[in-house]
């Protein structure tokens, strides 16, 4: 089904950087979907796309009249352009992470987009990735009794040397914060997806790589009521056991009373019951199109269905919220030394 008893969802979108390439990619091989314009301040990377290019995003919200606009730019694109969309009408927007340039800017967008009845949802694809869902439902279905403990070890192999992120992504040499607020932040929301909202948080970062100003190794550790612990191991100068170090950025383990579930680099979700030495397989590594286990079509696809079917939508930017001050609860952790239990209000 469609909208309007056929008629396609139509969809623009801003940006058309590296990562922008996954996203065209997913609405193409969405039916639900017309796209009807591509917009960068570079135009030539928007002609590029093949579709109806745009130098200036009010020019396509005025001539493309997109139902969704999808910002696939950096932050500080993101208040501008989801106001300037409200503002023309537009019903629904994707906006990539990170949400904004703060907390406080975050939030003035998402209430801005609440009182005009626009429906934003956050572009944190990793949720989406078939391995979390597939941990998601075994931990839901109690397959390893009652969950202790979860690990994530990052292990990009990326970050080595004066040319590391130069060849893919070289704006993360100059990011001031760099493993947590880019890459550290999809597990503080994939944490929250499966085991829900922490009590308190510890984190300690450091910067190993000269040619780089953020940081680029450390830990933070998610305290949960139940007495259940979930650490991130984040360095981006190692590497893990995988063809393709991109496909999960690390492997996972996720212990309980009951069992243990593991994630391999190469996507695959073993069971390990208690006691037992050899595990079972829940879901086998395989070829999956595009980024992440196709992660990028799985939150589109979950967009597009939530409008059309009036579906319960994830990440949607209230939620969303909770992620960024807990995101700034993990560098304030690390600047004071100290376990923060309060997040700022969100």
């Amino acid at each position: 089904m469609t909208k309007n008893g056929g008629e396609a969802l139509r969809v623009a979108c801003l940006g058309a950087g590296y990562f922008a390439q996954f996203h065209y990619d997913a609405w193409r091989r969405n039916p639900r979907v017309r796209l009807v314009g591509s917009c960068d301040r570079d135009r030539e990377k928007a002609k590029a796309t093949g579709l109806t290019a745009f130098g200036d995003l009010e020019h396509m919200l005025k001539m493309a009249k997109p139902d969704l606009l999808d910002i696939i730019t950096p932050p500080p694109t993101h208040f501008e352009a989801i106001t300037l969309a409200i503002s023309k009408g537009v019903k629904a927007i994707i906006c990539q992470k990170p949400f904004c340039t703060s907390l406080e800017e975050a939030k003035e967008a998402t209430v801005l987009a609440e009182a005009a009845g626009v429906t934003v949802v956050v572009h944190e694809n990793f949720r989406f990735q078939p391995w979390y869902r597939t941990i998601h439902q075994a931990l839901n279905d109690r397959l390893i009794g009652d969950v202790l403990q979860v690990t994530f070890r990052l292990r990009t192999g990326d970050g080595q040397g004066p040319r590391a992120y130069l060849d893919r992504q070289p704006y993360f040499q100059e990011m001031p914060k760099l493993l947590i607020h880019e890459t550290g932040v999809h597990w503080v929301d994939t944490f929250q997806y499966l085991l829900g909202e922490p009590e308190a948080v510890y984190a300690d970062l450091r910067r190993l790589n000269p040619a780089i100003k953020g940081e680029d190794a450390g830990y933070f550790v998610f305290d949960y009521a139940d007495g259940v612990r979930a650490l991130f191991d984040g360095n981006r100068l190692l590497d893990h056991a995988a063809e393709n170090c991109r496909t999960t950025l690390g492997e996972a383990l996720i212990e309980g009373t009951g069992g243990t579930l593991t994630l391999s680099g190469d996507g695959a979700v073993r069971l390990r019951h208690f006691g037992n030495v050899k595990p079972s397989v829940l879901l086998a590594a395989q070829t999956w199109n595009g980024f992440g286990g196709d992660c990028v079509k799985n939150l589109i696809d979950h967009v597009v269905d939530g409008l059309l079917d009036g579906m319960p939508l994830e990440n949607e930017a209230r939620a969303y919220l909770k992620v960024i001050a807990i995101e700034q609860a993990i560098y304030e952790s690390n600047r004071l030394g100290t376990k923060i239990r309060e997040f700022a209000h969100a």
